[in-house]
């Protein structure tokens, strides 16, 4: 499959993803859990069926030391027994901050008071940005079809 655009190849992408990259990073290097970062993409991007963004953060969590167990069963987290409470409350802000459309009021305030029982006001603001990042970067890549598989740790770094 080929991509429907080359963002590579194009100025005005060049220019606008040098700076989304560069918001990458600063989450990057925020005091959010490095496995919290990359639970929560992952699960985003499976939601919003975005294989680039599945294959990289798979990988990426996968060379951080992530447990193959724990990767499977990002998508079952509920029945899981083998992630902590905290990362259930960002898994679950995630979600419904990605379902907005589909969860008609947004995020409860159930959920978002369980976040900020896990998280201080530093991690709660890159978890909120985390999650809107992914759900831009999973439509630049549904969108424009950007083919899966070939990512290699680090590429974008």
């Amino acid at each position: 499959m080929d991509a429907r655009l080359n963002y590579f190849a194009s100025p005005t992408a060049g220019k606008i993803l040098k700076h989304f990259m560069s918001a990458g990073k600063v989450l990057k290097e925020s005091p959010l859990p490095a496995a919290t970062q990359e639970l929560v993409a992952l699960r985003v991007s499976q939601i919003n069926s975005c294989a680039v963004c599945v294959d990289m953060h798979t990988k990426e969590a996968a060379a951080a030391g992530e447990t193959p167990v724990r990767l499977n069963l990002v998508a079952a987290w509920r029945e899981a027994t083998v992630f902590t409470e905290a990362e259930r409350a960002a898994l679950e802000l995630a979600e419904q901050g990605t379902r907005i459309a589909d969860a008609a009021g947004g995020v409860t305030d159930e959920v978002w008071t369980s976040a900020a029982k896990h998280y201080d006001e530093e991690q709660l603001t890159a978890l909120v940005v985390l999650i809107s990042f992914m759900n831009t970067a999973n439509r630049l890549n549904v969108i424009t079809q950007q083919p899966a598989g070939s990512y290699e740790v680090g590429q974008f770094h």
